[in-house]
């Protein structure tokens, strides 16, 4: 073989390789924005710039740009703020229409899980048309990944979390329990569970127990499948990461302010098929991770 074709062998296998190469995958991820209902003489004094820190966070994402945006729960508030007397609720569907509507302005794909402030006041059913899925449980793939979305807002007889006023607790329910196995099984793609409650801490004793009363059972359904390689929750308000039986459990922190003023917090994950790697970016008090999986 001439040194003309070997030239021309290499850089064709040189071209091919990097064609093959899967650019990174990028998402925009943000939990507990709280809307709630800042005009309500009795709701005005707290968590009253939502507004704005979605719209920080919506422009960040476009600049970046992210390829998708992952909403982790409790978008609306419902009529409870803590520090603050009950609002009105018949505000409550519309506070979540414009809180959908400012995410919009992000034109990639949005996926919404489902958090326990959503459903006091609203039903699921309610949730989802306004949020435009098909389902509070769902799983797809996504660039050389496997993304699973589940939903935690059950009481422990499996009954549907809707209009209640107040919960903490959730459940995962036999029935997405036994749903969430046989997706895992049907994949080999490296996996992303998104859940709203956390599933790898218990919480404050004075909560009543674990956000996730069998969050045990969730937990070995995923260390059993061999693809799960990072849990993304939030709930909690903190950013916390552990790692449990191979897995990475990331609770992001809240975007939503409180009785002190925080700055708007987010994340901006880069994930690399490739490289096998998963990069947080926080915005906040939304703390940098990167780890190889």
């Amino acid at each position: 073989m001439s040194v003309r074709h070997v030239l021309v062998t290499l850089l064709v296998l040189t071209l091919g390789s990097t064609a093959l190469a899967a650019a990174p995958l990028r998402l925009g991820v943000v939990t507990d924005v709280h809307v709630h209902d800042t005009n309500s003489p009795n709701q005005h004094a707290v968590m009253t710039n939502y507004a704005e820190r979605l719209d920080a966070f919506v422009a960040a994402m476009i600049a970046w740009p992210a390829d998708a945006v992952f909403e982790l729960g409790d978008l609306v508030n419902g009529a409870f703020v803590m520090g603050a007397p009950v609002g009105d609720t018949a505000r409550i569907a519309g506070l979540l229409d414009t809180a959908v509507e400012s995410l919009a302005r992000f034109p990639g794909p949005k996926y919404f899980v489902l958090g326990n402030h959503d459903v006091y006041n609203l039903s699921k059913t309610e949730f989802l048309e306004t949020v435009d899925a098909p389902s509070t449980t769902s799983s797809f793939d996504l660039a050389g990944y496997h993304m699973v979305l589940l939903d935690a807002q059950f009481n422990k007889a499996g009954q549907d979390y809707e209009n209640i006023t107040w919960m903490v607790q959730g459940t995962v329910p036999a029935a997405e329990l036994e749903w969430l196995r046989t997706d895992l099984a049907a994949t080999t793609l490296p996996t992303v569970v998104f859940i709203h409650q956390p599933l790898d801490v218990e919480f404050e004793l004075e909560a009543g127990g674990p956000p996730v009363s069998n969050h045990a059972e969730v937990q070995a359904v995923l260390a059993q499948s061999g693809h799960v390689i990072a849990v993304f929750q939030g709930h909690s308000h903190v950013s916390r990461a552990t790692v449990q039986d191979g897995i990475h459990y990331i609770t992001f922190a809240a975007m939503v302010d409180h009785d002190v003023p925080t700055p708007p917090s987010w994340a901006a994950v880069t994930l690399d098929a490739d490289a096998r790697t998963v990069q947080i970016d926080g915005a906040g008090l939304q703390d940098d991770l990167e780890f190889t999986y």
